[in-house]
């Protein structure tokens, strides 16, 4: 078992969903600035809020996740909320983003240690359709002023010039580090330091 599931899936088997049902406030906000029905991977999903929203949309999501506990809740989600949402048992450490397949790629809360994450992000940008979105919202290392949620290790947090450097390739709609509160269940409660990010890969 990874690293990332050691973590995640004990986390994800309480009975509650952690991170609550409501998709995050960022996401809903430009969502509609996905390719509409295109197909959309969210990363990291977790318990599924976000991917079951975007399926709510319209869109045909896959939602990846290193821990199977939070897979089964998107699961149970989505059948509450009667769509479909394909699940991906996945630890981005191996899995690798084919590229020119993706209309939209999400990435909400997903922290990952900087090298992976450049990596990641890299595939991202190559995944993406010509015209395709990446919509991205995460801590920045303000956040560590805040104690509202998020990691405690820098390495996972956003800088927004190494995010800058690692979305090479794509148009920035929106890229913008603001202070907002994040309630989304029980573990992000509070006043909060995010980057947020829109961009397209260009047509041509």
């Amino acid at each position: 078992m990874s690293d990332a599931a050691l973590f995640w899936n004990p986390k994800f088997s309480a009975s509650d969903y952690v991170y609550g049902t409501d998709p995050n406030d960022f996401l809903r906000q430009h969502s509609h600035k996905l390719p509409a029905g295109g197909a959309v991977l969210s990363l990291g999903e977790g318990e599924g809020r976000n991917a079951v929203y975007l399926a709510e949309q319209g869109f045909t999501v896959t939602a990846l996740d290193a821990a199977t506990a939070g897979l089964i809740k998107v699961s149970k989600l989505a059948e509450r909320r009667a769509v479909s949402v394909k699940t991906l048992h996945a630890d981005l450490n191996q899995y690798k983003i084919a590229p020119g397949i993706w209309h939209g790629i999400v990435s909400v809360f997903c922290h990952l240690p900087a090298e992976l994450r450049a990596r990641v992000l890299r595939e991202a940008v190559a995944g993406l359709v010509p015209g395709g979105m990446l919509l991205m919202e995460g801590y920045t290392p303000r956040q560590l002023a805040f104690g509202s949620g998020g990691p405690k290790d820098i390495d996972l947090l956003l800088e927004p010039d190494a995010i800058r450097a690692e979305l090479e390739g794509l148009e920035l709609l929106h890229f913008a580090e603001v202070q907002r509160i994040v309630q989304e269940g029980r573990l992000h409660t509070g006043m909060a330091a995010v980057l947020q990010v829109v961009a397209r890969k260009p047509l041509a």
